[in-house]
């Protein structure tokens, strides 16, 4: 668990924290505070905040909260961490080459790896576009096989 960063645990925070963040990207982390895969990209987000701070407002998502299963569930997020961008209320996506453009699933392999991406979709918000293509080269996007049930 992050002390720079601060946990929402209640869909109203969310709300709020979505409808009331106006011209920066928001960046919402979903997971838990005593996953160690969290634990890093945590690390990673709070030692970034200061650096985005101009352009991005950093905030974390306890999935485990009976009041966010709403977001759980509507964002799909069955891997944690999963990282979703927000710019002005609308949901900001990003082509990294995997089959999920809604989010961001795993931790980023370096400090540098999240700033890039989120200037990168701060950038591609001022531009109007709705979803924008990964800054990373390949090898450093984390890979994951999705699930289909009932297919």
């Amino acid at each position: 668990m992050s002390y720079v960063l601060r946990t929402l645990t209640k869909k109203q925070e969310v709300d709020s924290v979505i409808r009331d963040t106006i011209d920066k990207v928001l960046v919402l982390r979903f997971g838990r505070a005593s996953d160690t895969v969290c634990l890093l990209l945590d690390d990673f987000l709070a030692k970034s905040v200061r650096e985005v701070s101009k352009f991005a407002s950093v905030k974390l998502v306890d999935i485990d909260s009976e009041d966010i299963q709403v977001y759980v569930k509507y964002f799909d997020i069955t891997l944690i961490p999963s990282t979703i961008f927000f710019f002005n209320a609308h949901h900001m996506k990003m082509d990294s080459g995997t089959a999920d453009h809604t989010k961001w699933v795993g931790a980023f392999q370096q400090k540098q790896d999240f700033i890039d991406v989120v200037e990168a979709v701060f950038r591609g918000a001022m531009k109007g576009k709705l979803i924008v293509n990964c800054p990373l080269p390949p090898e450093r996007i984390p890979k994951y096989q999705l699930l289909y049930k009932d297919v």
